[in-house]
């Protein structure tokens, strides 16, 4: 993978990084406006926001954020030898992905925040347009 693909990739592992700040943030009133929003919208109630006023909800929400940091750096960090590695480690990177993709939006749709699912949707589209348009998953 070379050139805008090789950037595209780098962009979106940043971008999950930048998520996870946005929902570590959740953990911390005053800082937790765009959490809040974003619970409201995923979870299509008028107040979704408002279970952060629940301090296991701020802790729940807070771990996911660190735990999303730590899985966009790792990604950040291991594009290089996912670059080098070519297919071989494409497929390993999407079959995480996807192990991700299908348990995180299961437990979305089950749990009334369907939205999220739509944006896992996004993230996993926004990760394959690059990986599927510059032949990475073909054998080398």
């Amino acid at each position: 993978m070379t050139g805008i693909w090789k950037n595209w990739m780098t962009v979106w592992a940043w971008g999950v990084v930048a998520f996870g700040v946005l929902l570590a943030a959740g953990a911390f009133p005053g800082l937790d406006g765009p959490a809040r929003n974003l619970l409201t919208l995923f979870g299509n109630l008028p107040a979704g926001g408002a279970i952060l006023d629940e301090r296991a909800m701020r802790f729940a929400v807070g771990l996911m954020g660190a735990v999303t940091i730590g899985w966009g750096l790792t990604i950040v960090f291991l594009l290089p030898v996912i670059f080098a590695a070519g297919a071989k480690g494409w497929r390993a990177m999407t079959l995480a992905l996807m192990v991700w993709y299908v348990i995180d939006s299961f437990i979305s749709i089950s749990t009334g925040f369907a939205a999220n699912a739509v944006s896992n949707t996004a993230l996993a589209i926004a990760y394959f347009i690059p990986v599927l348009a510059s032949g990475a998953l073909r054998t080398s």
